[in-house]
């Protein structure tokens, strides 16, 4: 039989899930993992590549523009009945926080083949994992406390961490870090940070040169690997972060913590998509996948890695009571507690920065979006990080 093939990044543990996912569902799955840029690049323009895509919702405006994906029926998702409503609906609670691309203004798919909040019976995404993301710093580099001394995303700016910062190379992403802390420092102004205009984008990118010519700006990084290793080494003290690379820090004794800025988090929603081709008993096997992987099993394995799930009480029934604690309500941990790897990661007695899952939900300041003006961002963008590879190449070389 021929597998499953998923398209995905790595900020999945998709190898721990593999083996439970073969055993349960019959049949084998391939993972495609590829770098966030790639993989939309791969997403849109080659769908025959893969069954099932697993990525955010702020990519559906580009693999949606190019029909790359299929309506998911909402009859066929088990879990429907059972997901909350950050990704489902708009203007009450979390789900009304943030600027950008909230889950749920491109959920549902309407007659004409559009996307809104409007609900339908089909939807371009089923909402998966999500978090909340801001900056992460070594507390063995300075005497500070990150939960009293870091309040603001202006931090990356300060002096103290001048060539020691690192952002994410992803425009969707890194580009709001850096406007944040633009803003924050009084350094520049937006009307609205989910959709910038061009003269905004092009200040930003002023500014970034700035910081890259400077030396401020080390290096950027594509992969969660890559800053664990970064900082392990020293190079790094502060740095754009996702959860995996924090919990993976903590676990080898590196004094990380993630800082709540009081600006709020840069928020993410994690999703799969089936593309165009499938259909007849493959596409029977994209359903079975994603129904499988909101049974609960799944989304414990990734709450160990710091991840929320979409439905929240089937995960419950796979963690014990103190990852519980831990993980979704901001308690301290009652004992040691292990990544997803069943290693020892969180050591008892430690409380998850920001809080609650409730409570981190409540501070969204943005979402990873695509702006109207992405295409300008995206080459703004990259000359951003062609000029930081050129630098690196030329210290290396001098």
């Amino acid at each position: 039989m021929e597998p499953l093939r998923i398209l995905c990044t790595e900020i999945l543990p998709w190898r721990l899930l593999k083996d439970r996912a073969e055993a349960d569902l019959g049949f084998p799955v391939e993972f495609m993992e590829q770098d966030f840029v790639t993989a939309q690049r791969t997403a849109a323009m080659e769908p025959h590549r893969y069954d099932v895509y697993d990525q955010c919702f702020h990519n559906l405006d580009i693999v949606w523009h190019w029909r790359a994906i299929q309506p998911i029926e909402i009859e066929r998702i088990e879990a429907w009945g059972e997901m909350s409503d950050l990704a489902r609906s708009v203007g009450s609670g979390a789900s009304g926080r943030g600027l950008g691309d909230a889950p749920a203004t491109r959920l549902f798919v309407q007659p004409d083949a559009t996307l809104s909040a409007n609900p339908g019976r089909h939807i371009s995404m089923l909402p998966t994992v999500y978090n909340f993301d801001s900056f992460a710093i070594n507390q063995a580099d300075a005497a500070l406390d990150v939960d009293r001394d870091v309040v603001s995303w202006s931090e990356l700016l300060d002096p103290r961490w001048h060539g020691r910062v690192a952002l994410v190379d992803e425009p969707a992403i890194g580009a709001f870090d850096l406007t944040m802390a633009l803003v924050a420092a009084g350094r520049m102004e937006v009307q609205d940070l989910g959709n910038m205009t061009v003269a905004e984008i092009d200040e930003m990118y002023r500014q970034a040169v700035d910081l890259v010519n400077s030396g401020h700006l080390a290096p950027f990084w594509r992969r969660a690997s890559e800053p664990v290793e970064r900082f392990a080494s020293g190079e790094l003290s502060i740095s754009s972060i996702w959860s995996p690379a924090v919990v993976g820090m903590k676990a080898r004794g590196i004094r990380v913590r993630q800082a709540s800025p009081a600006e709020g988090y840069r928020a993410w929603h994690g999703g799969l998509c089936l593309s165009k081709h499938l259909s007849g008993s493959r596409l029977d096997m994209g359903y079975a996948w994603m129904n499988w992987f909101l049974d609960g099993w799944a989304g414990a394995c990734l709450a160990r890695q710091g991840y929320y799930m979409s439905v929240p009480e089937r995960v419950r029934t796979h963690l014990s009571a103190e990852e519980w604690d831990y993980w979704y309500e901001g308690k301290p941990a009652a004992c040691d507690l292990p990544g997803p790897d069943g290693h020892c990661a969180i050591r008892a007695g430690e409380v998850r920065s920001g809080g609650s899952r409730l409570a981190r939900s409540n501070h969204i300041a943005v979402w990873n979006s695509t702006m109207d003006e992405h295409n300008f961002l995206v080459r703004r963008w990259n000359e951003i990080i062609e000029l930081a590879a050129e630098r690196r190449a030329r210290r290396r070389a001098g």
